[in-house]
């Protein structure tokens, strides 16, 4: 299989299940800027320490593989046998609420407002944030103009609250501490 087409060459994109829409299409933005957010947590999983959180990282990354899977599918019933792996439940959300539970009982309570830095790792998650946020934007905008399932903008509401909070802890780990304005 070649990995270039030129079927999008005139700025347009073939959809999962069929289809085709303008680049430009708040589907592609969606699924775009969580592809981008997968890629962005790739970069944090290899920023030193490497170890640290790669085993949680690594199962977000597959979780955003499976979102943006269902964001480029305008009609899941065409494809629903190969989403059938890709889906998730609410207790992904939960992991989420403890891991930041745990990391809060590690952690100085939050008394001003901290700069994105400190350590490779910690500035890395901090991007990653930021990526999470546009994301969950961009999936937001999709949802007023076709349906996207509730859970994928409380997942990316929660993953964005855990790349702060882990961002946090690795400075914290570290020795660095938080970086306030």
């Amino acid at each position: 299989m070649r990995i270039y087409t030129r079927t999008g060459d005139e700025g347009d994109t073939g959809l999962f299940g069929g289809g085709r829409v303008p680049k430009d299409h708040p589907r592609v933005a969606a699924y775009g800027d969580v592809d981008e957010l997968n890629s962005a947590l790739g970069v944090v999983r290899a920023a030193a320490p490497a170890e640290l959180f790669d085993e949680l990282l690594a199962s977000i990354q597959r979780d955003l593989f499976s979102i943006g899977g269902h964001l480029a599918t305008p009609d899941p019933e065409k494809v629903r046998k190969a989403l059938a792996r890709a889906e998730l439940s609410e207790e992904r959300v939960a992991v989420f609420e403890r891991a930041i539970d745990d990391a809060d009982a590690e952690l100085a309570p939050l008394r001003a407002f901290i700069l994105p830095a400190g350590t490779p790792k910690a500035a890395t998650l901090h991007l990653a944030r930021t990526v999470c946020r546009r994301a969950e934007r961009s999936v937001v905008a999709l949802s007023h103009q076709a349906e996207v399932p509730e859970l994928f903008l409380v997942y990316l509401n929660r993953l964005s609250d855990l790349l702060f909070t882990l961002a946090r802890v690795a400075n914290h780990r570290s020795g660095t501490g938080d970086v306030t304005w």
